[in-house]
C-alpha cells in the first residue's frame, strides 16, 4: 500500500500560503488542516477547544499564566503530563494530532511545526511560502480593509509570532531555507502557479512506490 501524501506548509502572513494550501488539497482532493487541527487536537487530547485556539502559534513563558490556565485543562491522568505548564501541554498535544493525521490519509498541513513533527516522514514535503513585504500589506488591506500602516503593524506582529513559537519548540529556523524542501515567493507567481510547483515537486521527491 503507497504511503499517504503530505504537505506542510509554513508561510509569512500575507504571503497566501493558507489559499496555496487550499488549492493543493482541491487539486489533488485531500484533506486541508489548518485550524481544524486545533479542534482535532482538542478531542483527542481532553483539553478544551478554546485553550488550543488562545494558544494558537503563541509561546509564552509565563509560568504563571500557565498555571492559571491549567485550571481549565481535562482528561490526561500522566501525572508528567499533568504537571506540565499549558503550552507545552497544546502543543504535545497538536504534535501528536499531526502525527496521527499524518499515519492515516493524505493531507495538507499548515503552520504548527508540522514540518518539524514529521521530519522523519520519507512521504513528507515541507514548504515555505513568503513574499515582499508591499506584496504581502496589499494583500492583508484588501483582505481586512485595513491601512497600510495597520496591515504592517499585523504582518510584523504575527510573523514574529510564528517565528518566536517555531522557533521555541524546534531546532529549527522559521524561514530559513535551507530548513525547508521547497520554498516559493509569492509575490513572483500566482497562487495557481505556486500550487501547481508544489504539487509537481512533491511528485518528484515522493514518486509512487510500485
Amino acid at each position: 500500500m503507497s504511503k499517504p501524501t503530505v504537505i506542510t506548509i509554513g508561510r509569512q502572513l500575507g504571503s497566501g500560503g493558507r489559499e496555496i494550501g487550499q488549492v493543493i488539497a482541491k487539486k489533488l482532493g485531500i484533506s486541508f488542516y489548518d485550524k481544524e487541527l486545533l479542534a482535532e487536537a482538542a478531542k483527542k487530547s481532553g483539553l478544551a477547544k478554546e485553550l488550543f485556539e488562545n494558544q494558537d502559534e503563541k509561546p509564552t513563558n509565563s509560568f504563571l499564566y500557565s498555571l492559571v490556565m491549567d485550571t481549565y485543562s481535562l482528561g490526561y491522568s500522566s501525572s508528567t503530563f499533568s504537571d506540565m505548564p499549558l503550552n507545552h501541554k497544546i502543543f504535545l498535544a497538536q504534535f501528536d494530532t499531526i502525527k496521527n493525521i499524518a499515519d492515516r490519509e493524505s493531507c495538507v498541513i499548515v503552520g504548527r511545526c508540522a514540518d518539524y513533527a514529521l521530519a522523519d516522514y520519507s512521504n513528507v514535503l515541507s514548504v515555505f511560502i513568503h513574499a515582499d513585504l508591499e506584496y504581502r500589506i496589499r494583500r492583508i488591506c484588501k483582505r481586512h480593509s485595513l491601512t497600510s500602516a495597520k496591515a504592517k503593524e499585523e504582518i510584523v506582529k504575527t510573523d514574529k509570532r510564528r517565528s518566536s513559537y517555531y522557533n521555541y519548540y524546534t531546532s529549527k529556523k522559521w524561514g530559513e531555507a535551507s530548513g525547508y524542501h521547497l520554498c516559493i515567493d509569492s509575490s513572483a507567481v500566482s497562487i495557481e502557479d505556486a500550487a501547481d510547483t508544489i504539487i509537481d515537486f512533491y511528485r518528484r521527491k515522493c514518486p509512487p512506490q510500485p
